[in-house]
């Protein structure tokens, strides 16, 4: 034991260790205090004001202010994106400013951008109307031509041309005599002329066609030029219509339904030279409006490009000026109102770069007294913090997936790193795949610095952030296919010549009849020589098999031991004797003895049925087993395993809940004190409970059941969890019967061919299939599955996760949060 204790600590095996600090921060130093400590990002501030809303606070008018600079800065970046401009992804040099002028700056900016873009809106839509205008003049004019006699022929020519000849440039000139009042007078023909978007022209002239009840003529065309929506800020394709009709009502409707449907009507003179003169004075208006907007757009553009040099450091200023309000909300003045007061956890190995922080504060800030830092003591479990690299970071956030650790708790991820890669690698050996995936964890690690920087999809971002879990999958994958022989499900012969052959030159009957051994076994992995053999089913299957339950048992046991260096390290006594001990024996009773039979049926060549040795030894234990003994003295050893199991159970169940309320009589009902200085009953705490100290009840009850459960859940979980580890072999066995189905069956049948585009085709096939349902599904299906065994098969055996993270006030999570 003394050997273990004296053992160097291991870097992430227990989080960092913690402490609860109090700031005693004056008034004039809290800001700039604040701010050397957001970027340090080593301090976890409580919020000692969490019983007030936020409007309640010192500082919500400061947050205000940020909020409302914050507003003005996301206004501008849209602006920016609009404009098609790109925003300078490095800050501009600049002189730091304070932050009542950057928020003159920015009131400044923001009234000339509305003011601009008011007036480029009103530009844009004189614009519009001024082309729409033109457009109109320009189709209407095909529909009207001048004639001013014959009024009687003009009419018969109406109706010739309406009901039998569709030539709308010959119907259009009866309405010349809308110039003459006293023809239009007696005819009453009249029309309306506009334009309208593309996408309403069939319902608005079905509505006009039923509003004047078919009293109306109506003509359409496509405008030459698609006109801008100031609204979409998209080009928008529209029609020209000219409605004709006959009354003061039919004109009434028309209007109205001209207003409902968003169409602009615009007048057109019959008279063939005021149309002229007014195309020309609408030409002339468009030349200057167009020159006006270019003007004004290049305006715009230059100030939100200067907008654009600063605006990720004004950005940048403003979050960490609120973030540093948001976190001053978080203190509370003493009773003279001249100093916060702040409480937070921090490593201990932060402590003196803390209290360098906060000197230059005070030096900075000319503050007459210094700023106050001592440890205090807490009752509530401090955070949980685990200092990780680029390489570690992924495999920690795996265990943090299914819970964080408890403060001091053993780290699974330590164990994560290796034995995670592995498992994916038993369900995934093949060295041709683990090749390409090794080439894909390459290319993603050499492209680090520059794919960190940008800004990547959801899938992408996940594939980057596991880059170095994907490097040591496939590395272990290529290790593992190597074991099984299997490139692209084709065996080699690596590592020296088969010790099997056939038994004529033909090897017609190696399918069927099986190989002879001539030599010593294949010195590494699977013998090439049982690909295609006759027990080369049977061969694997029992191999990956048992290998599984193997792998299985020991990485249970490893979570178990690792609950005992937990028990350990807390001084839980009754955790090692009434938890971890009886989980030992009873584990390695039934599944330790199982793998010690696996293990001497490998080394001695033994036929004997297992399965039947398994059975019978609850079924029969006292019945001799004949040829299915594998040793002298196995029926005893059955027999003393057997029983040590079933006294395990009651020695998990009973024990631990009435030593636990004897020590909390004795406690709290005058006993012995001293004794009990690190009591089991400080220690033992119930799972998903806040921590509870003085006084709390003991409820005999709730703790036999608590207890029962969890003896209960390993007894059933210890045969579960092992048969889950069969999942090793079943998911290996399904990769290597696929990559055999898609070399068979697509290559080789295709290659068979002597045809060059079937051969293409087969070679394109089995390149798919590899790529997407053997690189990509298979990939997917086996790291859920190791991620499963190593969550409930692994974790539950030792690890609570019912922790929390270490959230320090940092400048650089306001970055990642950001993103």
């Amino acid at each position: 034991m003394e050997y273990i204790d004296n053992l160097p600590p291991m870097d992430m095996m227990r989080s960092e260790n913690m402490t609860f600090v109090q700031l005693i921060i004056p008034v004039e130093s809290a800001h700039p205090a604040i701010t050397y400590l957001g970027q340090l990002g080593l301090l976890q501030f409580r919020d000692l004001n969490d019983d007030k809303s936020p409007f309640q606070r010192t500082f919500v008018n400061q947050v205000k202010r940020c909020a409302e600079m914050s507003r003005k800065l996301r206004f501008f970046k849209d602006q920016i994106q609009k404009a098609g401009l790109l925003p300078s992804p490095r800050p501009a040099s600049q002189p730091d400013i304070e932050l009542e002028e950057l928020e003159i700056q920015l009131a400044e900016h923001e009234h000339e951008l509305i003011e601009m873009n008011a007036n480029s809106e009103k530009l844009r839509q004189s614009y519009n109307e001024l082309l729409e205008f033109k457009l109109v003049l320009q189709k209407a004019s095909d529909f009207l031509v001048s004639s001013r006699s014959h009024t009687t022929a003009q009419e018969t020519e109406l109706d010739e041309n309406v009901y039998s000849n569709h030539n709308y440039s010959d119907t259009a000139s009866l309405l010349e005599q809308e110039m003459q009042p006293e023809l239009s007078n007696q005819s009453g023909v009249r029309f309306i002329s506009g334009i309208i978007c593309k996408s309403k022209v069939l319902q608005f002239e079905r509505m006009l066609f039923r509003a004047t009840r078919g009293n109306m003529l109506f003509h359409q065309a496509v405008a030459d030029e698609e006109i801008l929506d100031p609204t979409s800020n998209e080009m928008v394709e529209k029609i020209i219509f000219v409605v004709f009709f006959s009354g003061e009502q039919a004109r009434t409707k028309i209007l109205k339904i001209c207003e409902a449907f968003g169409a602009n009507c615009y007048p057109v003179p019959e008279d063939m030279t005021k149309r002229r003169q007014i195309t020309r004075e609408v030409l002339s208006r468009l030349s200057e409006l167009e020159t006006t907007l270019d003007v004004g757009l290049r305006h715009r553009d230059k100030a939100l490009t200067s907008i654009g040099f600063h605006l990720t450091k004004w950005m940048n200023m403003v979050r960490r000026e609120k973030a540093v309000y948001d976190t001053l909300n978080m203190l509370n003045f003493d009773v003279t109102k001249k100093c916060l007061v702040g409480e937070g956890w921090c490593p201990i190995f932060a402590k003196t770069k803390i209290q360098e922080a906060l000197q230059r504060a005070t030096i900075d800030s000319n503050s007459q007294v210094g700023i106050v830092f001592h440890v205090m003591g807490a009752v509530d479990s401090p955070p949980t913090y685990f200092r990780t690299n680029r390489f570690t970071n992924a495999y920690q956030e795996i265990v943090d997936a299914y819970g964080v650790a408890k403060y001091q708790e053993a780290n699974p991820a330590v164990y994560t790193i290796v034995t995670f890669p592995f498992l994916f690698a038993v369900m995934f050996g093949d060295w041709g795949h683990g090749i390409c995936l090794l080439l894909g964890a390459l290319v993603l690690i050499s492209k680090e610095s520059k794919l960190s920087s940008q800004k990547l999809g959801s899938f992408m971002e996940m594939l980057f952030g596991g880059r170095y879990v994907l490097l040591l999958m496939s590395i272990f994958s290529i290790y593992c296919g190597l074991i099984y022989n299997e490139f692209f499900s084709v065996p080699f012969h690596i590592f020296g010549g088969s010790a099997y052959k056939c038994r004529d030159a033909s090897c017609s009957d190696a399918y069927t009849v099986g190989l002879i051994k001539y030599s010593d076994p294949y010195p590494f992995g699977v013998d090439p020589s049982w690909r295609g053999s006759r027990s080369e089913l049977p061969f694997l299957n029992s191999l990956k098999m048992k290998m599984s339950i193997l792998l299985g048992v020991a990485q249970m046991n490893l979570g178990i031991i690792l609950s005992y260096f937990n028990a350990r390290f807390f001084n839980n006594t009754l955790d090692i004797k009434y938890q971890f001990v009886p989980q030992v024996i009873f584990l390695n009773s039934l599944f330790g003895y199982l793998s010690l039979l696996i293990v001497v049926k490998w080394c001695t060549g033994s036929q004997a049925d297992l399965y039947h040795v398994m059975i019978y030894m609850f079924l029969s234990p006292f019945e001799p087993l004949g040829e299915n003994q594998l040793f002298w003295g196995q029926s005893v050893l059955q027999v003393v395993l057997l029983l040590l199991a079933l006294v395990a159970v009651p020695w998990m169940l009973f024990p631990k809940p009435f030593i636990l309320k004897r020590l909390y009589t004795e406690r709290f009902q005058g006993g012995t004190y001293g004794l009990l200085g690190t009591s089991e009953v400080d220690t033992y705490e119930e799972p998903d409970s806040a921590r509870q100290h003085h006084h709390e009840e003991f409820n005999f009850s709730e703790v036999f059941v608590h207890q029962m459960i969890h003896s209960i859940e390993f007894v059933l979980g210890a045969v579960s969890n092992t048969a889950s580890y069969l999942r090793l072999w079943a998911l290996s066995l399904a990769h290597s019967e696929l990559s055999t189905v898609f070399y068979e069956k697509v290559l080789l049948l295709a290659w068979g061919y002597d045809n060059l585009i079937i051969r293409l085709i087969g070679l394109a096939v089995f390149a798919f299939a590899t790529t997407f349902i053997l690189l990509m599904m298979e990939t997917l299906s086996a790291f859920l599955h190791a991620l499963r065994l190593h969550w409930v098969e692994f974790q539950n055996k030792f690890y609570h996760g019912d922790g929390y993270k270490f959230k320090p006030f940092s400048f650089a999570a306001l970055a990642d949060d950001e993103d």
